[in-house]
């Protein structure tokens, strides 16, 4: 089982838009796939327009047991094979600045549980995504105490540098402190418009910066993907060719993700293809 955290340490890069993106990559594979939405917010909730469950997030973090896991995850309205832990304003109260060990491992044993919704002792899910909140707190913590993953989402903006060196920082941290399986996935560039000197810029920058860690596919900015998200529907649903475009690199996003990768410290380089700027 993958377990990937997406974050941003900075609001509105689209950190969700990912998350939904892989989500519906996965579906077309047939990934079997389990979306976490461990953001107040609950945007990757409504999105995915899960069926009504008895229990949410806040109420697994509680007490993170098999049956409370069980009577929380719902079916997605996406299809068959996405299944969603629905989020909650309420786990806000959760999000403590400063939390201790036990906190920080909540989330690690409510996904351990998940063998036990399983007679046969397979894991139920091949890919688990969590939709992290856009601050270092205990929500955002947890999840990478849980994943063995880290995506870190930017925008081609003067902010993408610092907030991006923030949540790679972290990971760091995570992985020297608590979680030794941890990795950095990459970092992915949403809302790129591939003509703006400023993007092109921007881009290059945190190239200079991050070198390799910076993902070969950029994310095209495209009406499609809100119109999708507006109608809780998979990108690669959405029949329009900007819609195309987008679900072509979450595709690709879904390959890297899902990639054994060679065991190595965090920010150590994994050979690449040169980097793609999309046409």
């Amino acid at each position: 089982m993958r377990t990937v955290a997406v974050l941003s340490l900075k609001g509105g890069v689209g950190k969700t838009t990912v998350t939904l993106g892989l989500a519906s990559a996965a579906l077309r594979r047939g990934v079997r796939t389990l979306v976490v939405d461990l953001d107040p917010q609950c945007n990757s909730t409504a999105a995915l327009d899960p069926a009504e469950s008895d229990n949410t997030l806040a109420q697994v973090l509680a007490a993170p047991r098999a049956a409370v896991l069980a009577s929380a995850i719902a079916p997605s309205g996406w299809g068959e094979g996405l299944d969603v832990l629905p989020g909650a304003e309420d786990v806000e109260a959760l999000n403590h600045p400063d939390p201790n060990s036990r906190r920080l491992n909540t989330l690690g044993r409510a996904l351990t549980e998940l063998t036990k919704l399983v007679s046969d002792g397979e894991l139920p899910y091949q890919l688990v995504l969590l939709d992290c909140p856009p601050s270092l707190g205990q929500l955002t913590r947890s999840a990478l105490v849980a994943a063995d993953r880290a995506l870190l989402v930017t925008e081609p903006n003067m902010f993408a540098v610092t907030g991006v060196q923030r949540a790679h920082e972290a990971v760091e941290l995570v992985h020297e402190q608590h979680n030794s399986r941890l990795q950095t996935l990459g970092v992915v560039v949403n809302r790129v418009r591939p003509h703006s000197r400023e993007h092109l810029f921007r881009w290059q920058e945190l190239r200079d910066t991050f070198g390799k860690l910076v993902l070969p596919t950029a994310l095209p900015d495209r009406l499609a993907i809100q119109q999708a998200q507006g109608a809780c529907l998979p990108i690669h649903q959405w029949p329009t060719p900007g819609a195309r475009e987008v679900a072509l690199a979450f595709n690709i996003l879904l390959a890297k993700t899902l990639r054994p990768r060679r065991h190595h410290l965090i920010g150590e380089e994994d050979e690449e293809d040169d980097h793609e700027w999309p046409a």
